[in-house]
């Protein structure tokens, strides 16, 4: 097995793998991406078929490159944004090694830097980053047993309704994703049962603008933190067939048999909490509530854009909201499957360092964490809102890079004083 060095190793080539590389390219910094499968695998391989990115092609993106392909209003498909990513590392020549796997992290002892063991040998590094994202080990709640003759995926393993057998299917999770698997399953001629629990959904346009520049005029994306008890509310907006307001009221019109909360299951019943009026409102409130902020954002800007009194026409909550489903015998119902759109948690178990919370999170400061030489990328919420989309991380790596280059003007400094005082005041330069 082969030994090397380098200053500055990032794990995962990713958006944020190749955020990073970017920036550290612009700082003239030695540094390597290993990645254990290929540049932007997970858009490749775990994604389903249709997938589309959830904003537009002009926003979401790195700043120094536009997608070739796509129309700037619209929404470029999981391959697209693949390729995207690939050519925008090419465009700068990252320094980026696919087939690695990374399988220890472990700190120097009596020297700076780590020792890193890889499917492909052991790398000397003087800094870390753990650019491998928030979607790393899928979730699936310990709720119905692997022999309950259910076929149970998680979204991330889901790819097109014809990969399910037979039959109906209860999507768990109503975000983006669970939304978007929901519908596409129903329109393949299957009855569809969703279990919706808090979320927010804005609207994907509102009086000619999408609603990511909302989000950006409005200062919502540089939101530090999310709202008091809102941390793991989910987003319904999605980029499908050209892209439209997420609306769970035409879902059930439909067809979709909404539900609550999928809180237990017993002997073949799945049980539903009791929530999803509640949810179905607050998620409405959500809506009305940016479109507020928007209408009073125009009149105080003087902006010409076209007012629009039907999107604040809400139909009437249908019968599955009115008079809910609280619990359902699968076999009865001709439930064959179950998609979990779940999430994901994440997994740093290659990562030797005592810089983790009881739930294995990343204890750190915009993404600077407190083992001195390990940074984080990639993380949702890292520095603000948008951090987990691709101009988000881009931004949060500038911020990583920065921090590497203050620390190796602290480390060059050190160095020159320790061979003789006489570069002092040189070094006092690249502080």
């Amino acid at each position: 097995m082969s030994s090397e060095e380098i200053e500055v190793l990032v794990v995962g080539a990713g958006q944020a793998g190749v955020a990073m590389s970017e920036h550290l390219t612009r700082h003239g910094v030695p540094h390597l991406v290993v990645e254990r499968h290929r540049v932007a695998e997970r858009w490749r391989s775990e994604r389903w078929d249709s997938l589309v990115a959830n904003g537009p092609a002009w926003h979401d993106r790195f700043p120094g490159l536009e997608f070739s392909d796509v129309d700037p209003d619209g929404f470029a498909s999981k391959e697209q944004v693949a390729d995207y990513l690939l050519a925008y590392a090419e465009k700068f020549g990252a320094p980026i090694r696919c087939g690695v796997e990374v399988t220890s992290v472990r700190r120097h002892v009596g020297r700076a830097g780590f020792r890193v063991e890889t499917s492909d040998g052991t790398i000397d590094a003087r800094y870390v980053v753990a650019a491998t994202g928030p979607f790393q080990r899928p979730v699936i709640p310990a709720l119905v047993p692997e022999d309950a003759g259910i076929t149970q995926i998680h979204s991330s393993s889901y790819r097109n309704p014809q990969q399910l057998p037979g039959g109906a299917a209860l999507v768990v999770g109503a975000g983006s994703s669970g939304v978007q698997i929901a519908a596409e399953i129903q329109r393949s001629g299957r009855q569809v049962y969703l279990s919706v629990g808090p979320h927010d959904r804005p609207p994907r346009r509102y009086r000619g603008r999408d609603f990511v520049w909302w989000l950006g005029v409005l200062g919502k994306w540089d939101a530090s933190a999310p709202p008091h008890g809102a941390e793991h509310v989910t987003i319904a907006v999605s980029g499908a067939d050209g892209g439209h307001t997420v609306d769970f009221r035409d879902l059930a019109a439909d067809g979709i048999q909404l539900v609550g909360r999928t809180v237990a299951y017993d002997d073949g019943t799945v049980r539903f909490a009791p929530d999803l009026a509640r949810n179905i409102a607050n998620g409405d409130a959500s809506y009305l509530s940016l479109l507020d902020e928007a209408d009073a954002y125009v009149e105080a800007n003087g902006l010409d854009l076209p007012r629009e009194p039907a999107a604040r026409v809400l139909g009437p909550a249908p019968r599955c909201v009115t008079d809910p489903l609280l619990e359902l015998d699968l076999a009865a119902a001709g439930v064959t499957s179950v998609v979990w759109a779940t999430g994901f948690a994440v997994d740093y178990g290659w990562l030797h360092a005592d810089i983790f919370d009881d739930r294995g999170r990343p204890r750190h400061q915009r993404g600077v964490s407190a083992e001195p030489g390990v940074y984080f990328l990639g993380l949702p919420w890292q520095s603000r809102r948008g951090s987990s989309f691709i101009w988000g991380v881009w931004h949060d790596a500038k911020y990583i890079a920065d921090q590497i280059m203050i620390q190796r003007g602290y480390h060059a400094y050190d160095e020159a004083a320790s061979l003789s005082p006489t570069t002092l005041p040189e070094m006092e330069r690249l502080r």
